[in-house]
């Protein structure tokens, strides 16, 4: 019987693997990856099971409950994959065997090394099972965390497989063991494909009337002929149409954005400097709104930051955007650059006197097309996509943002930026659509 510390050895590593899977995947595979999860902490208590595991049936006068278990790993929907720490396969399911095109005969027993790559019928298994042999790996959790789960896509033949990895919990000196399991996401991508190539296509296609639109518009605004009455509807519908081409324009960018090809160029640039001129471009809409804005400058010089103005510049105008749309009339925007507590990164904020955001929306404010309810009352305009911009594009350049809000009260943006090169990411990661 496991003793207190093994129990704690197996639980807390399991509970932590949870709490993981709940932020890094989506809510059907949570739910699927924690039943699993508790089935293999009591595979921990049991360390024959494992060991003993094979396509075989058990004797079920003495070992009734593993073949339960051993049937439901069996049926499991998605591929499951155990092996030790030499590479050994230990387990191998049904629906592996299907996406692999290998007989968990030959799988089970075999060690996985990084030459069988070159064998047709391993070439795929051993890509999985070492992921930087991969044409594609896409990381989609934090480095040195687990599970660990990547995004592995191949083209030969087509497919698209999501990745966790799990170390399994082990008694005080015994082997370690490794769990994998894996999604086929060919179709969904596909359609997660077919879905942006519409966007895109379609957002192109109504840029040139939109702008032709536009143009015709600001030239009637310019005749004098015109009555009051006829001035005011042409204004409303040039703002109508400015609003459907800025909808259009962020909708190519996300487009962009999520198969990874936004395109960055990178250069070195004085935070400051590149401040003043975002804060310079937004004192029209300010002093529109009736809204004070303030840069408190750094008392001592800063280190440059690598940055891709063209796109940083987008990022910021989006906050600031919110920082004055939804403030109060006389209120303020503050803007601050400081270092980043000691680390090699620069930290700009942005703070607002506005309405501020609702606590339990918070954890949706960078979500496509979400907008908080009293956002939605205060501003009917409004698209919901700049702040996902801002946050994609703050990541692709290294850093992080974060957001602090009080209702009526206010709210502060807070984004880093790298001060060191090498933290700059050196490609794009697709994201998820």
């Amino acid at each position: 019987m496991p003793n207190l510390k093994f129990f704690l050895l197996s639980f807390l590593p399991a509970a932590g693997a949870i709490l993981i899977s709940f932020f890094f995947l989506p809510p059907v595979w949570f739910v699927t990856a924690t039943i699993l999860i508790v089935i293999l902490l009591g595979l921990s208590f049991a360390p024959t099971v494992l060991s003993g595991m094979q396509k075989a049936e058990l004797p079920v006068d003495e070992q009734t409950g593993d073949v339960e278990l051993q049937s439901i790993l069996n049926n499991f929907g998605d591929a499951l994959l155990i092996y030790d720490e030499n590479f050994k396969v230990i387990f191998f399911n049904i629906a592996a065997e299907k996406l692999f095109s290998v007989p968990s005969e030959l799988a089970i027993g075999i060690t996985i090394r990084p030459e069988f790559v070159d064998d047709p019928k391993l070439k795929v298994l051993t890509r999985v099972v070492f992921p930087t042999l991969s044409p594609i790996m896409i990381p989609r959790s934090p480095a040195g965390t687990w599970p660990q789960i990547v995004d592995l896509s191949f083209s030969e033949p087509q497919l698209d497989l999501r990745v966790s990895t799990s170390q399994l919990a082990r008694e005080s000196g015994g082997p370690t063991r490794f769990l994998k399991i894996i999604q086929n996401r060919t179709h969904e991508v596909e359609l997660l494909k077919i879905k942006s190539d519409f966007v895109t296509v379609a957002s192109h296609q109504l840029k040139t009337p939109l702008t032709n639109i536009n143009w015709a518009l600001e030239s009637l605004k310019k005749d004098n002929t015109l009555n009051n009455s006829d001035k005011e509807i042409v204004e409303s519908a040039f703002e109508a149409s400015k609003f459907l081409s800025e909808i259009v324009e962020s909708l190519l960018n996300i487009a962009k954005i999520e198969e990874g090809r936004f395109g960055y160029d990178f250069q070195r640039a004085d935070i400051v400097e590149f401040l003043n001129r975002i804060l310079g471009q937004a004192l029209t809409q300010a002093n529109k709104a009736g809204v004070r804005i303030y840069f408190d400058k750094p008392k001592t010089a800063l280190p440059p930051v690598f940055i891709d103005e063209k796109r940083l510049t987008l990022a910021v105008a989006n906050i600031l955007d919110n920082a004055i749309r939804y403030n109060v009339k006389n209120g303020e925007v503050i803007v601050k650059a400081a270092p980043a507590d000691g680390k090699p990164f620069v930290e700009v904020s942005i703070k607002d006197t506005g309405i501020g955001i609702p606590q339990e929306e918070m954890s949706k404010l960078f979500s496509k097309f979400f907008r908080a309810e009293n956002a939605i009352k205060f501003q009917t305009e409004g698209t919901g996509l700049g702040l996902y911009i801002s946050k994609n594009i703050v990541e692709a350049h290294g850093g992080e943002i974060r957001v602090e809000s009080e209702i009526n009260r206010g709210t502060t943006f807070y984004f880093t930026l790298p001060t060191d090169e090498s933290l700059v990411p050196k490609k794009e990661i697709p994201q998820e659509g």
